[in-house]
């Protein structure tokens, strides 16, 4: 679906009506403003198929062009900017601050919202951007990233709940093999789930099982898992150890399905990285992979509009500090309002890319030298990566570490023998 974009908004809203909808799950409310501030039109509308349609024709029957909401994404984002009216994102933060602009009883309301949202609009149109959708493409990668993402933090959990169930229960089913949520070691506690059952295996009886899986990698003999389990804490037994064994079936089919499902989504997500046209930006990057890569693309986007420059890609993604100055005081500070998915995506990627270049490297090095711990370390290098990640994703071209000036003079140093720590871009 191709949308007519604006990049900027104009001086004067079209019509001289400006609108905000207060967004819901089960409704909306909807209030639009003309030139004075006054309301010219007030309503709200269900969130289905119609209630949807309805909110539109009531905007477009007001006169107005232009909606600002407090999210850039969702089925309702969707119908507006289909319908062709130009929406700007003023976040639910903002909003909690502008409240007061409008009224100092601090009160709370949906149509209020609505009002506040139309009026900032109309007055701070100067400081506002409309928002641009990134391309079809682009936003399935990110959903099935952030999907995956999700279903990672599942599968943590439920292994972390399926070691501390174990740990009463089964104590060798936690240190038979070297991951909990492995093929192997699921299909194990699969098998032999209880101490029970674990108390009757003979070291024949663990070979047999062994050679029943198709897929088995570099796993210890027998007798070394045969060991392990003697070794180990006696878990608990009898009707108790039976009691419990169900809840360890229960705990290793769940995190068998999240595992299979995660897998599936990366299969999917290679798939569709593959297929996108800026891929190639993404995968050229030191250590970004497939994963990363796709991370990165999908958290950064295809639209080269939302951020004219480093430094605004920079603070969304929060690896610029906030600058607080008072007389003589300044400080610089964590930045916070930011969009986490993105920091994240980019700060592991700079966090890991310090292994495969020297440049990288050298940036962290030379901030652990000033005292500052990792995970600010990671964010000065992501910092830097983003100036060279921008001009590759502006020009649409592949990372070439031959064309990166301070790379090769690292390089040239530590050929030299000088050791040079090399600038941030």
């Amino acid at each position: 679906m191709q949308y007519a974009q604006i990049q900027v908004l104009p001086p004067t809203p079209p019509g001289g009506v400006t609108a905000g909808i207060d967004w819901a799950t089960a409704d909306h409310v909807a209030c639009v403003v003309d030139g004075a501030g006054k309301v010219r039109s007030r309503f709200s509308a269900v969130h289905d198929r119609d209630g949807i349609r309805k909110l539109v024709a009531g905007l477009r029957a007001a006169g107005a062009a232009e909606v600002a909401i407090e999210r850039g994404e969702g089925i309702l984002v969707g119908a507006l900017l289909a319908a062709g009216l130009t929406v700007v994102v003023i976040t639910s933060r903002q909003v909690k601050n502008l409240r007061s602009r409008y009224g100092s009883a601090g009160a709370k309301d949906d149509r209020f919202d609505a009002f506040v949202l139309a009026g900032v609009l109309r007055t701070d149109r100067a400081r506002l951007r409309p928002l641009v959708p990134d391309s079809p493409a682009t936003l399935a990668l990110r959903a099935a990233v952030r999907a995956r993402r999700d279903l990672v933090a599942h599968r943590v959990a439920a292994c972390n709940q399926l070691r501390a169930h174990l740990a009463v229960s089964f104590p060798a089913g936690t240190c038979l093999f070297s991951e909990l949520d492995s093929p192997i070691s699921l299909a194990f506690l699969s098998r032999f789930r209880t101490q029970d059952a674990a108390d009757l295996l003979s070291e024949d009886d663990l070979a047999a099982w062994l050679k029943t899986l198709p897929n088995r990698g570099r796993t210890s003999g027998p007798g070394q898992l045969l060991g392990r389990l003697r070794a180990a804490p006696a878990g608990a037994t009898g009707t108790d150890g039976t009691a419990r064994g169900v809840v360890t079936s229960a705990l290793v089919a769940t995190l068998t399905t999240l595992t299979a499902q995660v897998k599936t989504l990366e299969a999917e997500i290679a798939a569709q990285l593959a297929a996108h046209p800026d891929a190639c930006v993404f995968t050229s990057l030191p250590r970004a992979g497939t994963l990363r890569a796709a991370r990165l693309l999908a958290e950064i986007g295809d639209c080269r509009g939302r951020f004219p420059d480093p430094e605004s890609l920079a603070g969304l993604a929060g690896v610029a500090p906030v600058t607080r100055q008072s007389g003589k005081h300044s400080a610089a500070g964590f930045r916070w309002a930011v969009s986490k998915p993105l920091r994240d995506a980019v700060c592991d990627f700079a966090g890991d890319s310090r292994h495969a270049s020297p440049w990288a490297a050298a940036l962290y090095d030379a901030a652990r030298d000033r005292g500052k711990d990792h995970p600010h370390a990671v964010r000065i290098t992501a910092r830097a990566w983003i100036y060279v990640i921008w001009r590759c994703w502006q020009d649409g071209t592949a990372y070439d570490p031959a064309k990166h000036r301070a790379l090769q003079r690292i390089l040239d140093q530590q050929h030299s023998g000088d050791g040079g720590t090399g600038d941030r871009q």
